[in-house]
């Protein structure tokens, strides 16, 4: 079963060992019980041990050895930690992620840059001169900046690998060979792989010292608790007003949406304003105590649905999330997993649907096999439909106002009582 929807873990992150700073950064992103893989590799990341990771997207990895990562930062000058990631989608997350966890860290927060390529390479000179204590990269940029001269390794103490089989698969081999050959005699090695093959093990066995061996299985990556439903739209513009009709239709008292972008994020949300939807949006470029106010509002029910991009979703686990939307797919297949298991929490049933074009169709059965778990055609609800369930709701509030009516009700009489004209326009609008 993923991790992220078993039952709690019965410690706490206080009982982790995780300096004050850390709890109150994690405090404020919403995070109370840590997961297995959390429990598991915490505790001897802080106590200095090397480590080897068996665990996937979705499990809570990231803080694993984020957490540990940052309790180790002083005020020394250079870069005190590096972490690898195939991808400079995953190095954007994960550069953000330990950026948030080490909000409280110090005057200014933990300092955390991103490199990789595709980029233009002189702002990430630039920031690397401004000085930085962790840089997370992909192995060819983070090569390219020690060929350079621009990344000094010499007070670099931790070393994260995540994804490494993803890293090797993608031809990274050399480069993080060359990366961890160039590492200081002490320094900390944290290696975290989805699987576990020849090659990962050979980087492990030559690099780790008496690691740690973690293994977190997940049988059941979908989440028994979830229903896959996929929807079939004809492009990508039409996907707004499918979200707007989904959000109506469906029942789940919250709602979660992804999308890929920050531009994305905003667009969706104000459209759906404007349909009357009450919803909120969050990313990366709000401020915490923006990102914060947000969950308040949908722990607290003043909003119904929130559309976030995979990164700024980290705070958001709230058990009344009952339907996940994927308006984007996300690039990576995993991080479906990871979006999937926000709802069906606390034993509840959750809905996952995905939005995917004639384009994406060979994606389904790879999230299939991913997840273990049949993801079933759904189609949208015609206006037809729409009409029939809100006069269905309505109906419904009426009769739950004529058991117990109140002053000021709609359609309230004199004393508080039903107008009986009321209740007939109401079932007449119900069908009877």
């Amino acid at each position: 079963m993923d991790a992220s929807v078993i039952a709690p873990v019965s410690v706490s992150f206080e009982e982790l060992g995780l300096g004050p700073d850390l709890l109150a950064g994690l405090a404020d992103l919403g995070f109370v019980t840590p997961t297995p893989i959390q429990v598991a590799a915490i505790p001897p990341l802080l106590a200095g041990r090397d480590l080897l990771g068996q665990a996937q997207t979705g499990t809570g990895k990231t803080a694993a050895f984020a957490l540990p990562l940052l309790q180790r930062l002083d005020d020394r000058p250079g870069v005190q930690a590096i972490v690898l990631t195939p991808t400079r989608e995953l190095a954007l997350q994960v550069a953000e992620a330990v950026e948030s966890y080490g909000r409280r860290l110090g005057r200014r927060g933990a300092r955390v840059l991103a490199v990789y390529g595709g980029q233009a390479i002189q702002p990430q000179l630039a920031g690397l001169r401004r000085g930085v204590q962790v840089v997370v990269g992909t192995p060819g940029r983070v090569r390219d900046h020690l060929e350079r001269g621009s990344l000094d390794l010499s007070s670099v103490q931790f070393f994260g690998l995540d994804e490494a089989d993803e890293m090797l698969a993608m031809g990274f081999l050399d480069d993080v060979e060359h990366i961890l050959g160039h590492a200081p005699p002490e320094r900390q090695i944290a290696l975290f792989s989805a699987t576990l093959p020849r090659e990962v093990r050979r980087v492990a066995d030559a690099h780790l010292r008496d690691p740690v061996d973690v293994t977190i299985s997940r049988n059941d990556p979908g989440g028994a608790r979830i229903e896959q439903l996929a929807v079939r739209v004809a492009h990508r513009a039409a996907k707004d007003a499918a979200v707007a009709r989904l959000l109506e239709a469906e029942e789940a008292e919250a709602a979660l949406v992804f999308a890929a972008t920050r531009e994305a994020c905003e667009s969706l949300a104000e459209r759906l304003q404007q349909d009357g939807l009450d919803v909120e949006h969050v990313h990366g470029g709000l401020s915490q105590a923006q990102r914060e106010a947000v969950v308040a509002r949908l722990r607290s029910g003043r909003a119904r649905a929130v559309v976030a991009t995979d990164v700024a979703a980290r705070g958001l686990d709230v058990d009344r999330i009952g339907l996940v939307i994927n308006y984007d797919l996300p690039r990576d297949d995993e991080v479906y997993v990871h979006r999937i298991g926000r709802t069906g929490r606390a034993g509840r049933v959750g809905r996952a649907i995905l939005l995917w074009t004639p384009r994406e169709g060979r994606r389904l059965a790879a999230l299939e096999r991913l997840t273990g778990g049949r993801i079933e055609p759904l189609h949208l609800p015609t206006p037809a439909e729409l009409v029939a369930r809100r006069r269905a709701r309505f109906a419904g509030r009426v009769r739950e106002l004529a058991v117990e009516p109140g002053a000021g009700d709609p359609g309230a009489g004199e004393g508080g009582a039903l107008d009986p004209a009321f209740v007939d326009l109401a079932r007449e609008l119900a069908g009877g």
